[in-house]
């Protein structure tokens, strides 16, 4: 927002220069983005006026000027269209410096123009740097008086300051408001814009519904009849809105557009013959049309609030006023609302359709709800006084209960200690909100105010946002700097746990890379790796690829190893940790963060010295089973063959623990191999990552001085019949001392059954204290042989 240096000094003037007055803005938390000054430096120039002007004798684009200055008269040769005797304009005497476009200066001189002679020059706006208007020289009004030096005339004196205000501060978004600031920053008293009533001449009324309250609560509006449409705007005014960014149109668009720059709140006045039947505010129709001030046509949308009569939408609520209703140099009669609009009913509205307004801007942060009045007041005083006319009473609807209520924050002195980082005393703690402009009101409790929050102010609702307050207002400066001070106990570290750190590091010791895909899928991916579950759709999906949440890591994995190939990359290793996203019988969802890796191509990277082989499935195995080995609890995980609608059937197996399933290994179905055009077998883990990463606590034990025993077993069984049930068989009846149990050979053919398999197993004991003897290993053999063959129906070879 930019505003007149002078303009605000008018209702507070503190004791400090202008960079004072912006260091101190910007520190409160309200940013000066620029300070320019109001017109380039220059001296020598006053109010002239043209007495006469006539034809050049020489040049047809020439005139020679005879030029008042108050004091003597002055011939100048003037080529600007628009001189003309009785205008009064900026004059530039002999000896005047002016600016020049570069941020030099040069000195008027006299001069001879076509054989004749101009002692002085008539000035345009952007020759003294006022603005770029460069359509003919200044054109002053007819009561300037002449003599009078035109930085005075016109205060030149001035700076134009641009604070970029945060969303929270639409309380700002008018020279009241930055008044307030300064008044509270510097201590200074405010001189706040007086509206009393302004009393009705005539009983005309126009009527307005409130079809919808919700939005807009409060709608006032006046009729004013009789207005000269040929009165000009004050130059003062005119001053104050072009300093602040808005363009002179006509006094009576001015003054309103004033009363949002003065008070903040936007308004519009309608030519009152132009409306038919009376104002209703309400939702417009899908499909209705309206052309706006700005000429453009839109189509409204049905979530867009409009002030409508009954011939259909004369504007958009809050945000532009409509073409065919608006007032003109014509307009004898106008309709003057001021309304009140709920944040969110405008808020994002006006750029849905490219717009973006000034009064748009305020309404979506919010306008003081106890404003409209006022206003109304306001404008019409400045109406009557620019354009005459005869007012009608102030007319005002409105929903009370739809209105903001008042608000009321407990504010408590050790929460201020806590967060200032010092302890405030409390008289200051009250004499700062109350020149906020809040209430305060000592509660029973010690230390402790209940404070009440005035209208304009929508950004304080919690109590932090009083104690914002209390430090922006104090200074941010002069809060103490003090070192945080906190209890930092060591936390204990369960030694039975695995980190997620420690897993990514042994994958990427086991040359994989780390991916991350995305949790969104497509769904037709997702049933191909997943039939189990029905993956949660997204309401609102980014694409049709990304329209289901992943209930596996597989397919962003897969997809990857996809994209590896399709550039050339053969040989891929990868893995990612994340959550899939299972729907359960209720609402909720479960997140289950897992574990996932996929290899594919050669097994060691390309060398002179590397092999050709693939990898297989004992290779994705044997990388698992390190993983598993982490926590030293390998023990208690095992591979049971199964089904999965992703895996190759006989290459699929089921990663329990203790029983429990946790998760899959496998290679990769051959149809989805063909779907998704890969090259050679891929392979894949997935694995609840709470199993992964659960150990065991870390056990000290002696190594044992005495000697291992081993024997072999060459045991027939059937070719269905894991070693790892013969394993679990064989730890559970060799006794206590058992070591370890290998499985060293396997064998198929000539004196083997059909359907049969030899498996040789190794089997060692080892007492900590002792030899163990013969006797007590056989007894154990005998054990294990009678258990697989009772449990297995295995034989042993002969």
């Amino acid at each position: 927002m930019k505003f007149s240096e002078k303009w605000l000094r008018e209702l507070v003037n503190p004791a400090i220069d202008t960079q004072g007055l912006v260091d101190q803005v910007t520190m409160a938390g309200l940013e000066v983005d620029e300070v320019d000054a109001a017109a380039k430096e220059f001296s020598g120039v006053v109010v002239g006026e043209i007495l006469t002007a006539e034809q050049h004798p020489n040049a047809d684009k020439l005139q020679v000027c005879t030029v008042s200055s108050g004091s003597e008269e002055f011939q100048v040769v003037c080529g600007a269209p628009n001189a003309r005797a009785g205008l009064k304009t900026a004059f530039a005497t002999v000896g005047a410096v002016l600016p020049t476009p570069d941020g030099k200066t040069f000195k008027i001189k006299k001069a001879k123009l076509r054989q004749v002679e101009s002692f002085g020059m008539l000035c345009a706006e952007d020759e003294l740097g006022i603005s770029d208007g460069h359509d003919g020289i200044m054109e002053l009004p007819a009561d300037a008086p002449v003599g009078t030096c035109i930085r005075e005339y016109l205060n030149l004196d001035d700076a134009i300051i641009d604070v970029d205000l945060t969303p929270n501060r639409g309380d700002c978004l008018s020279i009241t408001g930055l008044a307030r600031e300064v008044g509270v920053l510097n201590k200074a008293p405010v001189t706040f814009i007086d509206a009393p009533d302004v009393a009705a001449t005539i009983d005309d009324q126009f009527t307005v519904e409130l079809k919808d309250s919700a939005d807009c609560p409060r709608y006032v509006g006046r009729v004013i009849r009789n207005i000269n449409p040929q009165a000009e705007t004050p130059l003062w005014m005119k001053q104050k809105l072009e300093r602040s960014g808005v363009r002179s149109i006509d006094p009576v668009v001015d003054v309103t557009n004033f009363i949002l720059l003065e008070l903040g709140q936007p308004m519009h006045a309608f030519d009152l013959d132009k409306l038919k039947g009376g104002i209703v505010v309400r939702r417009a129709e899908q499909g209705e049309k309206l052309v706006l001030l700005d000429g453009q046509e839109v189509e409204l949308n049905a979530d867009t609030l409009t002030i409508s009569d009954a011939q259909g939408p004369v504007a958009m609520a809050g945000i532009m006023g409509g073409e065919p209703t608006s007032v003109s140099t014509d307009t004898q009669n106008i309709f003057l609302e001021s309304a009140f609009f709920n944040p969110i009913s405008i808020a994002g509205r006006a750029r849905s359709y490219g717009l973006h307004t000034d009064s748009s801007h305020r309404f979506e942060r919010g306008v003081d709800w106890q404003l409209q009045t006022k206003a109304i007041n306001r404008a019409t005083a400045l109406l009557l006084e620019i354009v005459g006319g005869e007012a009608g009473p102030v007319v005002e609807t409105v929903d009370q209960d739809a209105l903001p209520s008042e608000r009321h924050v407990v504010l408590r002195q050790s929460k201020v200690n806590s967060m200032l980082a010092f302890a405030m005393p409390p008289a200051e703690i009250e004499e700062i909100l109350t020149r906020l402009g809040l209430g305060v009101e000592k509660t029973s409790t010690e230390g402790e105010w209940n404070v009440s929050v005035p209208s304009y102010r929508f950004d304080i609702a919690i109590e932090v946002d009083l104690i914002e307050e209390l430090a922006r207002v104090y200074g941010y400066n002069n809060l103490p700097v003090r070192t945080p001070m906190a209890s930092m106990p060591i936390k204990p570290q369960d030694e039975t746990l695995v980190t997620l750190h420690n897993v990514r590091r042994a994958l990427t010791a086991l040359g994989y890379q780390e991916a991350i895909t995305y949790s969104f899928i497509e769904a037709g991916l997702q049933k191909k790796f997943d039939d189990r579950y029905d993956a949660i759709a997204l309401a609102n999906p980014i694409s049709a690829e990304m329209a289901v949440m992943r209930t596996s890591i597989w397919p962003g994995l897969v997809k990857a190893v996809q994209h590896n190939q399709n550039r050339q990359q053969s040989r891929v290793r990868m893995f990612e940790s994340g959550q899939r996203f299972l729907p359960t019988d209720g609402d909720e969802i479960i997140q289950e963060n897992v574990v996932a890796g996929v290899i594919t191509g050669p097994r060691d990277p390309e060398g002179w010295n590397a092999g050709k082989d693939a990898v297989d499935f004992f290779d994705i195995k044997g990388d698992l089973e390190s993983l598993l080995s982490l926590g030293g609890a390998a023990d208690e995980f095992s591979f049971v063959a199964d089904r999965h609608v992703a895996l190759h059937p006989g290459q699929t197996a089921r990663i329990e623990r203790n029983d429990e399933a946790v998760g899959f290994v496998g290679a990769l179905h051959p149809n989805l191999i063909k779907d998704l055009g890969l090259n050679g077998t891929v392979y894949l883990f997935e694995i609840n990552q709470a199993a992964l990463c659960q150990g065991k606590l870390p056990r000290y034990e002696e190594i044992s001085k005495f000697p291992e025993s081993r024997r072999d077993l060459a045991l027939i069984v059937d070719e269905s019949v894991a070693f790892e049930s013969i394993r679990q068989i064989t730890e559970k009846q060799a006794g206590e001392f058992i070591k370890e149990v290998t499985l060293f050979d396997v064998y198929q053919g000539q004196g083997i059954e059909t359907g049969r398999k030899s498996l040789a197993v190794g089997l060692t004991w080892q007492h900590p204290s002792r030899t163990l003897n013969d006797e007590e290993i056989n007894s154990a053999i005998d054990a294990v042989v009678s258990a697989l063959a009772s449990k297995l129906s295995a034989t042993l070879r002969e």
